[in-house]
């Protein structure tokens, strides 16, 4: 049967927590394929100066073993301390899909916590997109978490954290974990790497893990980052370097929501653009904006998002 955890590193001399999560939606395998091949690069580096303790873990393990975004309802929709505090007296072995991913996740990541009871915690919440070019970060902030995000060499999009509840990140940000993670700083970023099945979205992950291990101090050798880091550089060299969103299109159920086709993402749209249809009729573009995430697929809860570029950013 398919592990949960797929791999730990390091743990021997003190330092920070890197936990990365991947398939927290079960159709995007590309995040479990790039940690299995960190942590293999990783054993074989027996010289390795490896600070603090590293952990890749699956999401939504049913999804994943079936390929489905999700089993019963959205994974990444669902992380509120109401949802926890629901779960906690009940027994496991009565819960059903997601109630047990979460409750299996809750505990891996929080028993990790209190164990290490590390000086610092970096979660990166590994993805990819139905469209093609998805290629960039989401910082939970614009201090820390928006530096660790830069560092991971991909555009970055501000304000889409907001927009987006029950996540992962905001869960673990809002102190849903171990009481340990109020006292040490706590850096949350989801990647995304590209489209679900394309072969360079595993080595764009690849190289997101390790610039986060090189972000956190567990390792100090750049050298690391280059099997990937050109293919990573390459693929958003024309892309802006940090937006903001100012459009979330959000789907309810019966809205029989339609993407038009051929959109990918950044792609630019002008203002009253026909974008999609539901069954109030056609979507239009508010502003000019790049695309972002444009929903090709029969399961997901947002249609498409818009964004502008930041110009404070565009020299950083």
């Amino acid at each position: 049967m398919l592990d949960r955890i797929i791999g730990t590193f390091g743990g021997h001399t003190p330092g920070p927590l890197v936990i990365v999560t991947a398939a927290i939606h079960g159709n995007e395998p590309a995040g479990v394929y790039a940690l299995e091949e960190v942590f293999k690069m990783l054993e074989n580096m027996p010289a390795l100066d490896f600070k603090g303790k590293f952990i890749g873990l699956i999401g939504n393990l049913q999804a994943y073993t079936t390929g489905r975004r999700f089993v019963e309802r959205d994974f990444n929709r669902i992380w509120k301390k109401e949802q926890l505090n629901k779960l906690l007296g009940k027994n496991e072995a009565d819960l059903l899909a997601e109630d047990m991913e979460f409750m299996q996740l809750y505990h891996s990541i929080n028993d990790e916590i209190g164990q290490t009871k590390p000086e610092k915690i970096l979660l990166l919440d590994l993805h990819t997109t139905s469209a093609g070019g998805g290629i960039f970060s989401i910082p939970t902030d614009e201090t820390l978490s928006l530096e660790f995000a830069k560092a991971l060499h991909a555009p970055v999009i501000l304000n889409l954290f907001d927009r987006v509840e029950g996540t992962l990140l905001r869960f673990a940000v809002e102190g849903g974990f171990s009481t340990v993670i109020a006292s040490a700083p706590t850096l949350c970023v989801a990647y995304e790497a590209g489209q679900h099945d394309e072969s360079l979205s595993v080595n764009r992950s690849v190289s997101a893990i390790f610039n986060a291990l090189h972000f956190a101090g567990c390792v100090t050798d750049l050298n690391l980052r280059s099997p990937h880091e050109k293919i990573l550089q390459k693929s958003f060299a024309e892309l802006p370097k940090v937006t903001r969103l100012i459009h979330a299109h959000h789907i309810k159920p019966g809205d029989a929501f339609k993407m038009r086709p051929g959109y990918v993402n950044f792609q630019k749209v002008q203002q009253g653009e026909h974008l999609a249809d539901d069954i109030r009729g056609a979507l239009l573009a508010e502003k000019t904006a790049f695309i972002l995430m444009p929903l090709y697929q029969a399961q997901g809860s947002d249609g498409f998002f818009l964004v502008q570029e930041e110009a404070a950013h565009r020299s950083s």
